[in-house]
């Protein structure tokens, strides 16, 4: 059972549930979780010894009245005001001691959940990354927790003071005069009635549908962010980014929905009631001062009161937000526990190792989650050790696909992907991981050093290694014009590289891994005709091992130039692998290939002439 569903998680309609979550919450605090029981309750006591001043002023007024005109009578005033002091400094004290409780267990408990959510996507399949986006995964590793230290806090204690305050309020409403009491329970009533229209029923949901929002903002944000580049070069804005342009309205009609038309009258109605507390008490005055016996009291109970009203709005602005901390926070524990809920890639009991670095897709099918149509229909090819084999087909034919499968990055529905006639499933993960190497059409390089960089394949590597890599997968132009060479860091100081030349970094990584199994998946996409000569160059090293032995090599490609000398091409479409053979075998077939080829024959053939010609 994953930790999502022992804990609670979401509800079948995708709404967290609220109940339980500071309970869930306090579960990644561990054992300062105490601390947090500790910290509220010192708020509570701290909120209550707060009132100690409201009471000495009723007992100066009520010794001044009794004692006027004569004020040098009431000689306890004095003793009255240290005490009220005391009672301020105690409460300060008490309250920063709590703070200080719950600071130390909402670190410890923010730190928990970051640490246990990176721990668990580190071991998440590789494939989880391409369907969940780095900037919605940065906002739940890292804004949710943020979001679940506020409440541990700060939110938490103060609700422990909010209620403790609302309790002592009421005590003191009905100790010295309850009629007056009572009509200071009119503007709490009515503002509590204003709360419960706001946060219930449409305002509950509406804190999950703000926070998908913020999520879903987070994630186009930081893809404009990565296609700024292309914007400026066509010259467009923001509006030609759709999906981030989109957020930022649907956030922004949310928002003012929710406060305007849904908050405005009940949150202005609220404010006047508890801001004109006071209002209250002078028709209830009125009332009962002709039959009241002892006006003085009556004037000393109002003064108090009259004051002591000024606490209310405290008190209602507490609680209002107190249960927005408390919906913000459910929204955020439970989009933790589903980042730790992600698939993972599981070891067997009793893991296998392959004979040899053969790859074989064995009647594989596979369809990623929420498509209507699989990606793999029961595909079937191998690739024998030492042998280089092309996938090449239409966009959306299912290659790439069928090379993520070999690694585990998703894993198959139906039929066996092997290596070495071993189920990739019964492999020991590490031992897969460290058999293949990668190449990919995208590639990103670390804020660090080139060595470093490359060295990121096998930390151990000395540096003549790394350079040995470097210098294989024809770097050597690259170290040449860095200012300190291989030692320069990426991104520095204006220090930036090509597609084409981060792409022959890509591959001296690879090269320095010498995995026996290499994965190339359009790695030529992004190449200028020198780079793409190079890279090439490049490919034909990276095929040999270090002792000089054949890679078994899989490699997605759209030029059919890259793929003309492979062992074996196949062909998919629709997910169905319709061809398989040889270059000259598959031309003369004169299927899906063959004409494949045509059109890049074609295309290579194609040329601008001069005007009046046109294009020929």
């Amino acid at each position: 059972m994953s930790d999502a569903q022992q804990t609670g998680g979401v509800s079948a309609g995708g709404e967290p549930r609220q109940s339980g979550a500071v309970g869930r919450l306090l579960a990644f605090a561990g054992p300062r979780r105490a601390l947090t029981y500790l910290g509220c309750a010192l708020s509570a006591v701290s909120m209550l010894v707060s009132f100690g001043p409201y009471i000495c002023i009723w007992f100066a007024a009520r010794d001044l009245i009794a004692a006027a005109p004569n004020w040098a009578a009431a000689t306890g005033i004095a003793a009255y005001g240290w005490w009220a002091l005391g009672f301020a400094v105690a409460s300060i004290a008490l309250y920063f001691a709590g703070l200080m409780c719950t600071h130390l267990a909402a670190f410890r408990c923010a730190s928990n959940m970051r640490k246990r959510a990176t721990a668990h996507l580190m071991h998440a399949s590789l494939g989880y990354f391409d369907t969940h986006a780095s900037g919605a995964l940065r906002r739940v590793v890292d804004g949710c927790a943020a979001e679940t230290e506020g409440l541990l806090a700060h939110k938490l204690p103060d609700t422990a003071g909010s209620i403790a305050m609302i309790v002592g309020m009421l005590v003191l409403f009905f100790v010295f005069d309850w009629r007056l009491g009572a009509a200071c329970l009119v503007p709490v009533a009515v503002s509590l009635a204003c709360m419960f229209h706001m946060m219930g029923g449409r305002g509950m949901g509406f804190m999950t549908r703000y926070m998908e929002s913020l999520v879903k903002m987070n994630k186009t944000g930081t893809e404009y962010v990565r296609g700024i580049p292309v914007l400026k070069v066509f010259q467009q804005t923001v509006r030609s980014f759709r999906a981030f342009h989109d957020a930022i309205e649907e956030f922004t009609v949310l928002a003012q929905d929710y406060a305007v038309k849904w908050c405005q009258t009940p949150q202005a109605l609220s404010l006047t009631f508890i801001s004109a507390a006071a209002v209250f008490l002078v028709p209830v005055v009125a009332l009962i001062v002709p039959g009241e016996a002892d006006v003085a009291r009556l004037a000393t109970n109002f003064a108090f009161y009259a004051i002591f009203s000024a606490v209310i709005p405290t008190a209602m602005t507490r609680v209002m937000f107190m249960s927005e901390a408390f919906q913000s926070a459910a929204d955020a524990v439970s989009r933790v526990e589903e980042a730790i809920a992600a698939p993972v890639v599981e070891a067997p009991a009793a893991p296998k190792a392959p004979r040899d670095n053969s790859v074989a897709l064995e009647d594989v099918s596979f369809t990623y989650e929420g498509a209507d149509e699989p990606a793999l229909d029961h595909v079937s090819f191998s690739a024998p050790a030492g042998a280089t084999v092309a996938l090449v087909g239409p966009s959306g034919g299912g290659k790439t696909t069928a090379a993520s499968l070999v690694p585990r990055f998703w894993d198959a529905d139906s039929g066996r992907v092997a290596v070495g006639g071993v189920d990739v499933r019964q492999m020991d993960p590490h031992d897969l991981m460290d058999r293949v190497a990668f190449v990919f059409q995208a590639n990103r390089l670390f804020s660090q050093s080139i060595l470093e960089n490359v060295r990121a394949a096998r930390p151990a590597a000395t540096r003549e290694e790394v350079l040995a890599a470097l210098s294989a997968a024809q770097c050597d132009d690259i170290l040449a014009k860095l200012p300190e060479g291989v030692d320069t860091v990426y991104g520095a100081e204006g220090v930036h590289l090509s597609g084409g030349e981060v792409q022959r970094l890509m591959i001296a990584r690879a090269i320095l891994k010498d995995a026996p199994i290499v994965v190339l998946d359009e790695a030529t996409a992004f190449a200028d005709p020198e780079n793409e000569a190079k890279i090439q160059a490049a490919f034909k090293r990276l095929a040999r091992g270090r002792d000089g032995a054949p890679r078994t090599v899989l490699m997605v490609a759209h030029r059919l130039s890259t793929v003309r000398a492979a062992d074996k091409i196949v062909v998919l479409d629709r997910g169905r692998a319709v061809e398989q053979g040889t270059h000259d075998e598959l031309v003369r077939a004169g299927g899906l290939y063959a004409r494949m080829w045509a059109d890049y024959e074609r295309a290579v053939s194609w040329r601008i002439s001069s005007a009046e010609r046109g294009v020929a």
